[in-house]
């Protein structure tokens, strides 16, 4: 079931779906960040991948409790464009042999998962304020925060030493 597809009528129809896709979102990072960790050679990079995986664990927990909140089960929904960025990453770490240059693309590979959820969790939270969820907002919002968080981080490395390195 994408975005238009004819089962979403409601408001509430599109933040249940969007939520069950960003639920199934994390739950594939989730089994995805272990790969990048092994893959990725810079000490500070390893060790924010291990930490957001920790992270992530959290963040699925936060999305249980959201469902619980509105009163769905708590499931997820194939989400193509999350596992074709997670394809594209794996394909691209693959691919690269200079350790250097392999620690740049998967900054590159996080943050475009980054940006995904960002956006997912930005929409979310407007969705359930317009519903009179505020309390399945505020949740949700904790979420949001970590994930621009790690963006901001990932971006910092990327340019403190990660791509002059690679440069």
């Amino acid at each position: 079931m994408g975005f238009f597809t004819k089962d979403i009528k409601t408001l509430n129809d599109l933040f249940v779906h969007t939520l069950q896709d960003i639920y199934y979102a994390e739950q594939q990072i989730a089994k995805n960040l272990p790969d990048m960790v092994s893959k990725a050679t810079d000490a500070t990079l390893k060790n924010g991948f291990e930490k957001h995986l920790e992270e992530t664990k959290g963040q699925i927990s936060r999305l249980e409790q959201v469902f619980q909140m509105h009163g769905v089960q708590a499931k997820g929904i194939d989400c193509p464009a999350i596992d074709g960025i997670l394809k594209e990453a794996s394909d691209v770490a693959g691919e690269v042999d200079d350790k250097d240059v392999l620690d740049a693309a998967l900054i590159a590979a996080a943050q475009a998962v980054e940006h995904y959820e960002i956006a997912r969790y930005g929409a979310l939270i407007a969705w359930a304020k317009m519903l009179g969820r505020g309390d399945c907002a505020s949740v949700l919002q904790q979420n949001l925060d970590e994930e621009k968080l790690t963006n901001d981080k990932l971006n910092a490395m990327a340019l403190r030493n990660v791509n002059k390195r690679a440069a």
